[in-house]
């Protein structure tokens, strides 16, 4: 379902992003085949030197569909930027990859907070987000933060994944993590 990001995925994606319903809500924009080669060879750098974290979604034969990335990494948090090509939009693919990459973030990478700015005119990702039960709208909870990400215009609504909350919401519903804990009962 989900791969680190390669070279050989892109014309595939590129593609997806261009579309008129997707474009608008991708943080790392291309105008340019070359353009979105030269961002993914820049993406996969980045995540050598721990800056972010990217992952190619894949349909249930292998292809790219879409990507997830945990972007400005610092102090163990990070903000979450996904989208998913239009044919694959409303298909159940969304929240399986959220799942595996918050997985992965938590139990993996350290990471221990998962923010996401949505744009309040992105009905859709707000709806999807608001779905999510471990999912916090920190408006208000963390004023200072979305203060900063709507310093010029009233754009986003903040939302917050802890990862308690996240892991509560796994043992909730009988899916265990491989956590310390869970290695030394073993």
């Amino acid at each position: 379902m989900l791969k680190k990001r390669d070279l050989h995925e892109s014309q595939t994606l590129y593609e997806l992003m261009t579309h008129p319903d997707v474009f608008p809500f991708v943080r790392q924009k291309a105008n340019s085949y070359e353009e979105f080669l030269f961002m993914t060879k820049q993406t996969i750098e980045a995540e050598e030197r721990g800056e972010l974290i990217s992952r190619t979604i894949l349909d249930e034969w292998g292809s790219p569909i879409g990507t997830i990335n945990l972007f400005d990494i610092a102090d163990q948090a990070g903000f979450l930027g996904t989208w998913l090509g239009k044919p694959f939009h409303g298909k159940g693919y969304n929240s399986p990859a959220k799942e595996a990459f918050f997985k992965e973030l938590f139990y993996e990478a350290g990471i221990e907070t998962i923010f996401m700015r949505i744009r309040k005119i992105n009905i859709r990702s707000i709806k999807a987000a608001e779905k999510l039960p471990y999912v916090v709208k920190a408006n208000e909870n963390r004023a200072t933060l979305y203060a900063q990400l709507n310093a010029n215009e009233d754009v986003y609504d903040l939302y917050e994944i802890p990862k308690d909350l996240y892991t509560f919401h796994l043992l909730r519903n009988g899916t265990e993590t491989q956590t310390d804990s869970h290695l030394l009962e073993a």
